[in-house]
């Protein structure tokens, strides 16, 4: 029986900004990381090379040491009106000020100085004027690009900074449940039959662990909500076309309301000379995502980025992530459990997307092992009217997004709708039990799960006095 002060169950973001702050703030204190993937150095994804995915479990691209943020396209949000909720938990002031303190650690490691979407009036008022002409409304947020290759090293400078004081770090064990006795969280049990004890437990396990988390919540009567589902399409397109939002905002985030539906559909995670890629969750579950690096030599000339239709569900509806599965599984089913893809044009004129006619475009696929498909026998009808009613809106910002030979991916669904009911200080219902990080719905993003993370150690300090 091993027995820590605080117990970190995930090592993305969230919780390894956490232990940082534990490590700096307490010298000395007992800090445990247990993560069901690999060190960071270890993760490695053979279709990287191959272009072929052989199944690692875990998956290196979404577990491991800071989680799918390790191989994201790595952009920190620095305005705390995108990427989570922590302005609604803490304040407004509080969630400015722990972005600024998460931000200048990341710079401390290595991150790029420059920031996309700042001294670029002129440029942005242009964008804005077109977006209101098309119903849109534009977000400003300025961005910095960690980049994927400079994103992992970053992240092994903290992995090393972290061990290198003391915190100690269980990789490729997984968690089974919280222990929890006389009400109180009180530890943690492994699939190997291990028990660690803790007089605090955080759970930050990320997306990839937000179905688990899901079921720990059911378990032990953790307080939740339903959340809101986040599903769409990732959407490809030649460079020039997406040249001037590019240069000037690197990440131009949209939202729309459909006149349709009145459905929320919003532009997320865009990756300027990118390539689209994809995620393999428990059981082979394959999503699609997309990647941008910072190197030259990686660049591609494409542009790719995230539509996601936000659904939101009344009573008795309670599950989820399992309709987001859904919805993916019945893409990998068609897809021999690989991404579809089609042709915009073919999507609107309800036909499926043939080899022949991908071969045509002027547009080169960047996820090889793409299957050209038919994404009418995924998506619900009403998704499908939100995607197409979203993308024209878009041609009107940035003519062309509407082209026949645009590639739309599917599935993309992001897991973090099991929104936890917290407190301020991220404590749960069950005492000794906190819940931060996009597996508890709180945050949707690098920069404020890592802000997060800030918040939730300088409480649990002020707690022990």
């Amino acid at each position: 029986m091993a027995n820590y002060d605080v117990v970190i169950v995930g090592a993305g973001p969230s919780g390894i900004f956490c232990a940082y702050e534990l490590i700096h703030k307490r010298p000395g204190i007992r800090v445990l990381m247990i993560e069901k993937g690999r060190r960071i150095e270890k993760r490695q994804c053979p279709k990287r090379k191959t272009k072929v995915c052989v199944g690692c479990q875990p998956c290196s691209i979404t577990t491991g040491f800071a989680g799918a943020g390790a191989f994201s396209d790595g952009k920190l949000s620095l305005s705390p009106d995108v990427g989570g909720n922590l302005p609604e938990i803490l304040g407004y002031g509080e969630a400015v000020s722990l972005i600024h303190e998460s931000d200048e650690i990341y710079l401390k490691f290595g991150a790029d100085a420059n920031v996309y979407g700042v001294g670029k009036e002129k440029e942005i008022r242009k964008i804005r004027r077109k977006a209101i002409n098309a119903n849109l409304k534009l977000v400003e947020c300025p961005i910095r690009h960690l980049g994927t290759e400079e994103g992992y090293k970053i992240y092994m400078r903290l992995q090393e900074h972290l061990l290198d004081h003391g915190v100690e770090m269980k990789f490729m064990t997984m968690v089974e449940r919280v222990l929890v006795e006389g009400g109180r969280a009180i530890g943690v049990a492994t699939s190997q039959g291990e028990e660690y004890y803790g007089d605090e437990i955080v759970c930050a396990v990320g997306r990839e662990g937000a179905d688990w988390f899901s079921h720990v919540c059911k378990e032990q009567g953790v307080e939740t909500k339903v959340g809101t589902v986040d599903i769409g399409v990732r959407v490809e397109v030649r460079d020039e076309v997406m040249e001037f939002l590019n240069k000037n905002l690197y990440e131009a985030k949209l939202v729309y309301h459909t006149p349709t539906f009145d459905d929320k559909v919003r532009t997320f995670c865009t990756n300027p000379s990118g390539e689209v890629a994809s995620e393999y969750y428990d059981n082979g579950l394959a999503v699609v995502n997309g990647h941008a690096y910072k190197s030259k030599e990686l660049k591609t000339c494409n542009t790719n980025f995230a539509l996601l239709v936000s659904k939101n569900f009344t009573k008795p509806f309670k599950t989820p992530i399992a309709y987001g599965k859904q919805i993916a599984q019945l893409s990998n089913m068609l897809c021999d459990g690989k991404i579809l893809v089609q042709a915009f044009g073919d999507f609107r004129r309800g036909r499926r997307t043939t080899e022949e006619r991908l071969c045509r475009n002027n547009l080169i696929p960047t996820l090889k092992d793409a299957v050209p498909g038919d994404l009418s026998l995924v998506f619900p009808h009403r998704i499908m009217v939100d995607i197409e009613e979203m993308i024209f809106a878009l041609d009107k910002v940035t003519p062309g997004i509407a082209s026949d030979e645009t590639l739309l991916y599917g599935v993309e669904v992001k897991f973090y709708s099991n929104k936890v009911v917290v407190n301020r200080d991220f404590e749960t219902n069950v005492p000794g039990l906190r819940a931060i990080g996009d597996g508890a719905s709180v945050t949707r993003g690098l920069q404020q799960a890592s802000a997060n993370g800030l918040s939730v150690a300088r409480s649990i300090l002020k707690k022990m006095g």
